[in-house]
């Protein structure tokens, strides 16, 4: 699975927005791999930060 997909699949279970860290420990990834594919997935208008530091999909 690629990483991006492993993210937002992370992300899509969750009930609450997440921090990339949060993100990181819940994938088994590193937090830059983390931080990086939560900023591809931004680009793509996948998901979206209803606060400062936290990400939650659209």
């Amino acid at each position: 699975m690629e990483l991006q997909e492993k993210v937002l699949s992370i992300m899509q279970k969750a009930t609450k927005p997440l921090k990339t860290g949060e993100i990181a420990v819940l994938a088994g990834i590193e937090k830059k791999d983390a931080e990086k594919a939560v900023r591809l997935l931004s680009r793509a208008e996948k998901i979206y930060s209803p606060a400062r530091c936290q990400w939650q999909v659209k």
